[in-house]
Formats: structure tokens, C-alpha cells, sequence
């Protein structure tokens, strides 16, 4: 399995942004599809964006046009840009790994992401 730390987290009024980052421990990293997920309190965690190995990316509808997911091959980094944030976005945000012949998915700690006036 990956080793997988998130940080960037933090509170921030609605309307502003963050910046998160997911550092991997995985000498190979190239070989993994990567993944921030968010958990709400009382809520099941749910997907938020994807990036291939490959480089391909996805977002679930509600941060389509507001969050970004990029990769660093070379620093083994992925990052989750979250611009416009609303209330709403408040949850705590994991980072996932996937190696792309399948197998246990990693996780990280997750950060908390607070969305307040």
C-alpha cells in the first residue's frame, strides 16, 4: 500500500480558497490513479475528483467549474485546488490511491476543510 499525507486544510470564509496536497510515499507513483474524497459529519464519504494515472480527470457535479485536481509525477505529489468555496464544501477531505492493475485502495488521514463566516 501507499503511504498517503494530506495537508492545506483550514478554515476559510465562503468564497475563498485552498489549496490541498497529497504527498505519496510510492516510488512507482505513476502507476496510481489518485482521488480526493470528502466526509461531512452525519454523511457518508463521497467522491469529490479523480486524476489518472495517465493524467484524465473527473469531478463530481457539485465542484465542477470551481475544483481543480492535478498531479506531480516527479514529487509524487497530487494537489486539489478549491476555488469559490461554499459552506457546503465543509468536510473532511482524504487522499486515495489506486494502482491502476487494481487491488486495496490507499487512504490517507485526511484534513479538514471548514467553510464559515
Amino acid at each position: 500500500q501507499v503511504q498517503l499525507v494530506e495537508s492545506g486544510g483550514g478554515l476559510v470564509q465562503p468564497g475563498g480558497s485552498l489549496r490541498l496536497s497529497c504527498a505519496a510515499s510510492e516510488t512507482v507513483f505513476s502507476f496510481y490513479h489518485m482521488g480526493w474524497y470528502r466526509q461531512a459529519p452525519g454523511k457518508q464519504r463521497e467522491l469529490v475528483a479523480t486524476i489518472t494515472k495517465g493524467g484524465s480527470s473527473t469531478y463530481t457535479d457539485s465542484v465542477k467549474g470551481r475544483f481543480g485536481i492535478s498531479r506531480d509525477n516527479a514529487k509524487k505529489m497530487v494537489y486539489l485546488q478549491m476555488n469559490n468555496l461554499k459552506p457546503e464544501d465543509t468536510a473532511v477531505y482524504y487522499c486515495n490511491a489506486k494502482h491502476f492493475l487494481g487491488g486495496v485502495d490507499s487512504w490517507g488521514q485526511g484534513t479538514q476543510v471548514t467553510v464559515s463566516s
